[in-house]
């Protein structure tokens, strides 16, 4: 489903800086996994270059077959609303708009008939449990409803692939495990692919696959088997033999 093939990126400037190199990644289609790695590793980066925001300078991106990076602009806008879902920190919701308004905005920019939108909408909100706030506007809602909201507004097109970019990030414990066991449970039961960048261990333990970079390289990976508790553990130990600063890394929410 995802394939990322020697990719490096280098950012031009006085100095040169390498913020990838040569990195293979692979999701297969219904797979959840984790990008962690300290503050500089090249995480957002290759989030970037798998979201087509960047290119890298070598090697390749393939989504479902195809690579977006070698379609013209047009194209490739259409790509990457069609294809990818996408959730932030920021929510990135508009504040202007009600919570439905905000879930069926890709559907919107696609021209889809009102009437499939609102059913649509009608369902994903069922699902994602914020039916009761459809005709809120952002600021009348909790930070963990805003991030629900989010999620159905990056999924309601049923993308190939959802790439979610420290989704807790803004999210107290109790919000953060909420939206987690969503992601997790819109996973196994939708089979979504998605992959997931976060410095918060807690978060990264609910996915399948953990995939550590450091200073742009590949560093290591760890399935997660049976028990995530034990998973949790093993990322934390994980994180610490890859050192780094003690701010890099959220605190450890058990």
């Amino acid at each position: 489903m995802l394939e990322v093939k020697q990719a490096s990126k280098i950012y031009e400037g006085k100095v040169a800086h390498r913020a990838l190199s040569d990195i293979n990644l692979s999701l297969d289609k219904g797979e959840f996994v984790g990008i962690m790695g300290p503050s500089g590793s090249g995480k957002t980066t290759l989030l970037n270059m798998i979201a087509t925001i960047d290119a890298p300078t070598t090697g390749n991106v393939f989504i479902d077959g195809k690579n977006p990076h070698h379609l013209k602009k047009n194209e490739l806008a259409k790509f990457r609303r069609r294809e990818l879902g996408f959730v932030f920190q920021d929510f990135n919701l508009m504040h202007t708009l009600t919570v439905e308004e905000n879930m069926v905005l890709p559907l919107t920019l696609d021209g889809k008939k009102v009437r499939e939108m609102k059913d649509k909408a009608t369902v994903m909100a069922e699902k994602l449990g914020i039916s009761s706030i459809m005709n809120s506007r952002t600021h009348e809602i909790s930070g963990g409803q805003a991030q629900r909201a989010a999620v159905a507004r990056a999924m309601i097109h049923s993308p190939k692939l959802l790439l979610a970019d420290e989704p807790t990030g803004n999210l107290d414990s109790a919000s953060s495990k909420a939206v987690m066991e969503l992601l997790e449970s819109l996973n196994r039961i939708d089979e979504m692919t998605m992959m997931l960048v976060t410095h918060d261990p807690q978060a990264a333990s609910y996915c399948q696959r953990v995939v550590f970079i450091q200073d742009g390289k590949f560093y290591s990976e760890i399935n997660r088997g049976d028990n995530r508790q034990t998973f949790f553990q093993r990322i934390i130990d994980t994180l610490s033999l890859m050192g780094g600063d003690g701010h890099d890394f959220s605190s450890i929410r058990g």
